[in-house]
């Protein structure tokens, strides 16, 4: 049986990778993945992720906000990653949202519903 794979992704070239998981005992360098395209650093975004269409210029935008939040499309054991915002005006709620409250970015970005 093959390795299971994951999904890894260039924003640049808006394009996404299934290759197989980083090692756990690996270092940075040696599970280091570069884009066949132009040659960049690839982002683990995990083994949920569906890639937005590459003319979808605003579910990239969204996308690269949720990964430089820190925020990755990993499976649970009996779920997928949850909650994820899909446009920038959910993004925009959200991050206000954070910024009145004082909640963490991150998790705000992760409410399905705000108060």
């Amino acid at each position: 049986m093959p390795p299971a794979k994951t999904s890894f992704v260039c924003l640049p070239c808006r394009a996404s990778y299934k290759q197989p998981h980083p090692t756990p005992a690996g270092n940075a360098t040696s599970d280091r993945r570069v884009c066949p395209r132009c040659a960049g650093a690839l982002i683990h975004v995990g083994s949920a992720f569906a890639p937005p269409p590459r003319r979808d210029t605003e579910g990239w935008r969204v996308l690269s906000l949720l990964l430089h939040a820190g925020i990755r499309f990993h499976k649970s054991c009996c779920a997928g990653p949850g909650y994820r915002p899909r446009t920038l005006r959910e993004v925009r709620e959200r991050m206000t949202y954070a910024r009145r409250t004082g909640e963490p970015i991150a998790r705000a970005l992760e409410r399905a519903e705000l108060p």
